[in-house]
């Protein structure tokens, strides 16, 4: 697995078993201590599960981040067809 903490440093954390458990209808994992600690994350906060070329990244959420891709995203909607013409 790799961890990327909110300083946007990556560490590899290898053979960390994950158990699963339902939560409602729902199926969460449960992150060990030394996954938390590494990530500066505790109950209540929230992190990103993005799958990568590597396999999975788990990211603590960074709200400043967010907004930038919301804003990417708003652009690349409004000016989509310019986009699709450039990238010819």
């Amino acid at each position: 697995m790799i961890v990327r903490t909110d300083a946007g440093a990556v560490k590899k954390i290898m053979g960390v078993a994950l158990k699963l458990t339902r939560i409602g209808n729902s199926t969460g994992a449960v992150l060990p201590k030394e996954v938390l600690a590494r990530l500066k994350v505790g109950k209540g906060d929230t992190v990103y599960l993005t799958e990568t070329p590597e396999g999975y990244s788990l990211t603590a959420y960074d709200e400043q981040f967010a907004r930038q891709v919301e804003a990417a995203e708003e652009f690349m909607q409004e000016y989509r067809d310019v986009l699709r013409e450039l990238a010819k």
